[in-house]
């Protein structure tokens, strides 16, 4: 028996040889053999020889032969650079091998064909035809892996695609499920987490991934998972990051579970994280991000048992501790000395215009040095206008600086004194108390809005402001009223208070209340129950609309409504859609206006492309003059495009395109919706178009381009703007209405000296605060008429600012939350998200001791092993415990 194969070896041999080059007489073919080398050159006779015997009768022969090429062509494909000349030598074969597959007899040996044909369909199957994926299902179970990553890569693809064909034709899918926990088994193996996400996404069945998830990938897994949300539509957003919270807490990751809880705004999440953690220091962790993000949130027996630990832990979040940790990080940089409005001005670095431009109209600069003081002093308890030594001048220098204000300036003025106390609640009650026994109703208004800024974002069991506000939202004297209703607004905004919604309702079903005092109480209630869907409350507002006379409709503080209206759905998406409806009954002057409101508001941070196609189809309308909807539209698109990165550097380019094309109304609104996009963060390209804009020739396209400029740079000190703003002081020196922009816009850039940011996004970029935004898109909505409201009597509506501001710190607490200074890295952050192996996450870092500020785009870490952080991100306060395993270096 034994030499007869051997016999029809050298035969086949012989045959296979001279029938390479009669199949292409082509005389470069004839070389082709003469090129490979003698290794090759037998390889290729060898692999040949293999198909000519997988075609043999003897089935035994065709075993040996089919073995003998699966696994040359394993050798070669487990790691793949180029392509492995198997795959090569055989390429001319393939047809021949499918053809006789199809008349193979024996169903093993059709399997092992089948296999071998799915990986030569890897270079050789054309286009569409999937025939990888077609005999692998034919082929033989098994491990996939030893074909090579590239092969399961391919495979996945196609998958995808044939996963779709399937749904389309409702053709059952089980065999494709069973090759995808076989992908998915490998890739999770194989440190390939990203492109498991990617296979389990096409088929729709992401759950799939959790058996996979262990401690030594789930971060990498997650990191993907929460990053490609963002641009997935929704639903599937929401459950990629309900899957990724689930791991999070199955691996007892719960900041960062925690994170996930307050992105999707599920507050039974964050229950569950509290009853799952039962380490005391990572819960005080859990209330400090609590804090930053701005929930009320109240604690009960399940989540802390103990109760002074709750009481402790209520504080926390509560706020109670910004203040103090804020003169903390004050007194460490040393910025702790007070500032007027002169040193913030710099007037001696201008030539002579601008000293005589003073004289102008004093009233209008006091009230703009009234706004400057109070925002660069924000925060530090002291200044030289309203908190001043008394015997600097006699009778008090708080007084004299009053009285300096007309009217309605007054307001601003005493309200100042509570910027300026921000977050210290008991002192700052104490020193407003004095203007509550004014005899003049201005006075009266600004302390009532005053004690409303020095509780913002600071909750307290005894309520203060309501108990201070309460009586005076029903006084006769419009100017009292706004100021106590602005007041409750800014103290208890996003904390859902039925007291405040029963007290506010009242005066919107008023139909004698002035039109004034009904959109500040429904900009307020929008604040309170900010992204809650509240249906009393928008019930509540859709009928004080509907109530008020057509005259009324058209004065630009009727459009404040349907902006509070709006901030109950910030953020909600699908939710809007029945009050949608509802306001497509409106009067034809504000129907417009009131559907760009609810649309932008209610997609503001999700980053959906196609409501951003709609706005810019807005925009791209020739209108009448009358027409005002087109301004709400684009800040819309600033608010929902400021989301992620790609897609707020899009809408940068499509408003500069806007200013190019668009019609008056909309270029007065496009240096708003720039100012938003970049918030405490001054691009250069955007830096540029506003500065050219700040000296257009409509004056309201000018005037807005200065506030964004202070916008874009607010408490950022950054220089190049400041010497803008000082070249346009002088500039404007004749146009006072101008120059109190400018002001103002003077006073953001050095926003609590620097140590404050309007950003509303925090926890690098990954959670949005709604107060924060809702502040800043009520004072932006604002700014579309300044001349009646910025302008006018309603100057303190900027004070909604305070809603957004925030220390940009970093503050280090050991375990008794004193603050402890260490080394850390501060650097610009790096996008990790699906890179191999551990890459760094910050660039261009200096070393510096916390405290420290952290600019916008800015990532810290800790720069010794000394100390284990208990949050995933070093923003705002962290607590350090100690590293068990930490051994000093002798």
């Amino acid at each position: 028996m034994d030499p007869e194969p051997s016999n029809t070896d050298a035969s086949n041999r012989k045959e296979a040889t001279t029938k390479v080059p009669s199949k292409d007489p082509k005389k470069k073919d004839d070389n082709k053999d003469e090129d490979l080398s003698e290794e090759d050159l037998a390889l290729k006779q060898q692999l040949e020889l293999y198909v000519e015997r997988a075609q043999d009768s003897d089935p035994g022969l065709q075993r040996t032969a089919l073995e003998s090429m699966r696994q040359e062509i394993r050798s070669s494909t487990s790691s793949m650079t180029s392509v492995p000349k198997p795959l090569k030598f055989l390429r001319s074969h393939y047809g021949t091998l499918k053809a006789y597959y199809e008349i193979m007899q024996d169903e093993e040996l059709k399997k092992l064909l089948a296999d071998i044909l799915s990986v030569l369909a890897l270079t050789m199957a054309a286009e569409d035809e999937r025939e990888s994926l077609k005999y692998r299902l034919l082929g033989s179970e098994g491990d996939i892996g030893s074909w090579g990553h590239e092969y399961v890569r391919n495979l996945a693809g196609e998958v995808g695609h044939e996963y779709q064909k399937r749904q389309n034709e409702e053709d059952p899918i089980e065999d494709l499920m069973g090759l995808v926990h076989e992908i998915v088994a490998f890739h999770m193996k194989h440190n390939a987490e990203p492109e498991a996400v990617d296979i389990l996404m096409e088929v729709e069945d992401l759950d799939l991934i959790t058996p996979y998830v262990n401690e030594s990938n789930y971060k990498r897994t997650c990191l993907y998972m929460t990053a490609s949300a963002k641009y997935l539509a929704s639903p599937d957003d929401l459950l990629v990051l309900d899957i990724a919270f689930t791991i999070y807490v199955k691996q007892k990751e719960f900041a960062r579970a925690l994170q996930i809880a307050l992105s999707v705004d599920n507050l039974r999440y964050v229950r569950q994280i509290f009853e799952a953690c039962h380490d005391l220091l990572q819960k005080q962790q859990f209330c400090y991000i609590l804090a930053r993000h701005g929930v009320a949130f109240e604690l009960d027996e399940n989540m802390v048992a103990d109760d002074d630990e709750r009481e402790q832990l209520q504080d926390i979040i509560n706020n109670t501790k910004l203040s103090e940790g804020f003169l903390t990080l004050a007194r460490d940089i040393e910025v702790m000395e007070a500032k007027s409005p002169e040193d913030i001005y710099k007037a001696h670095l201008l030539d002579g215009r601008a000293s005589a431009g003073a004289t102008v109209d004093s009233a209008r600069q006091n009230l703009a040095a009234t706004f400057v003081n109070a925002f660069v002093n924000a925060g530090f308890g002291q200044d030289k206008l309203m908190t001043g030594p008394a015997e600097a001048s006699s009778g008090g220098s708080s007084g004299n600086w009053l009285f300096k204000n007309k009217e309605h300036g007054k307001t601003s003025a005493a309200a100042s004194l509570g910027m300026i106390l921000l977050w210290d609640v008991d002192a700052g009650l104490a020193q407003i108390d004095k203007y509550f026994h004014s005899n003049d109703s201005h006075v009266i208004a600004g302390a009532l809005l005053g004690v409303g800024i020095v509780n913002c974002g600071i909750h307290n069991d005894c309520d203060p402001a309501l108990a201070l506000l309460g009586d005076y939202v029903d006084k006769e004297d419009p100017a009292i009223r706004i100021g106590a209703i602005m007041g409750l607004g800014i103290a208890y905004a996003n904390t859902q208070n039925e007291q405040i919604q029963q007290k506010l309702a009242n005066i919107l079903n008023d139909p004698n209340a002035p039109l004034d005092v009904i959109a500040f109480a429904s900009i307020a209630l929008g604040l309170v129950f900010v992204c809650s869907c509240n249906e009393d409350v928008a019930q509540a507002i859709i009928y004080a609309l509907m109530d008020r006379d057509e005259s009324d409709l058209g004065e630009p503080l009727a459009r404040l409504l349907p902006l509070g209206l709006g901030l109950l759905y910030l953020g909600k998406q699908e939710s809007v859609e029945a009050t949608a409806e509802v306001s497509k009954t409106f009067n034809e002057k504000i129907r417009k206006h009131c559907d760009m409101t609810l649309l932008s508001c209610a997609y503001a941070g999700t980053g959906n492309v196609l409501k951003v196609q709609a706005l810019l189809g807005q925009c791209a309308q020739h209108l009448d003059k009358g027409e005002t909807h087109q301004g709400p539209a684009v800040l819309g698109i600033a608010m929902v495009a400021m989301a992620e990165e790609l897609g707020l550097d899009m809408a940068i380019r499509s408003l500069e395109h806007l200013l190019q094309y668009g019609e008056q109304n909309i270029r007065r609104a496009v240096p708003l919706g720039l100012g938003l996009l970049c918030i405490s963060n001054p691009k250069v390209n955007v830096m540029d178009t506003l500065s050219r804009l700040s000296h257009d020739s409509d004056t309201e396209v000018a005037m807005a381009a200065i506030i964004s400029l202070g916008l874009i740079g607010a408490g950022t000190n950054n220089a190049r703007i400041a010497g803008m703003l000082r070249n346009l002081s002088s500039y404007y020196y004749k146009d006072a209405s101008a120059l109190f922009c400018v002001r103002i816009a003077q006073g953001l850039v050095h926003l609590g000296k620097g140590l404050l940011t309007l950003n509303p996004y925090h926890s690098d970029r990954s959670l949005m605060s709604p107060m924060a935004l809702a502040g800043l898109v009520t004072v932006l909505h604002c700014c579309l008429d300044m001349k009646t409201i910025i302008l006018g009597k309603y100057h303190y509506v900027l004070y909604y600012l305070v809603l957004a501001m925030q220390p940009r710190m970093l503050l280090t607490v050991d375990e008794n939350l004193k603050p402890l200074s260490v080394p850390v890295r501060v650097g610009q952050a790096v996008d990790v998200v699906g890179q191999a192996g551990r890459p760094k996450t910050i660039t261009g870092f200096q070393t510096h001791s916390t405290p420290v500020l952290l600019a916008a785009g800015d990532r810290a870490e800790l720069a010794t092993e000394k100390y284990v952080p208990l949050s995933p991100i070093l923003e705002g306060f962290v607590i350090l415990k100690e590293n068990p395993d930490f051994r000093e270096d002798k």
